[in-house]
């Protein structure tokens, strides 16, 4: 029985890296779409899991809601901190600066 808690827990640990890794890919790519639309520059070309938190999508379903830091430029010399919001698997939000878009 034990060992049958181990598998299960070893799975499900490997089920949370991998989503953890696609999130982080669609929270970049949102990411750099925004900072595209706003002519800044996304720096380091990264972001940083922020938050991770239990909420419920529009369909009632419990799904993980990451927020993720990011870097960008609007000078070339200056650093400001954005935000994108993961509900799930969809992007939520995209915050640069005070600046919300969906």
């Amino acid at each position: 029985m034990t060992e049958l808690i181990f598998v299960a827990l070893l799975a499900a640990l490997g089920w949370f890296w991998l989503n953890s890794m696609t999130s982080r890919e669609t929270a970049v790519a949102a990411a750099r779409r925004g900072c595209d639309a706003d002519q800044v520059q996304l720096l380091d070309d990264t972001v940083a899991l922020a938050s991770l938190r239990l909420a419920r999508n529009d369909h009632g379903q419990l799904v993980l809601r990451r927020g993720y830091r990011f870097e960008y430029s609007d000078t070339g010399d200056n650093r400001r901190e954005g935000m994108v919001t993961l509900l799930g698997s969809r992007v939520e939000t995209v915050r640069l600066g005070n600046v919300w878009s969906v």
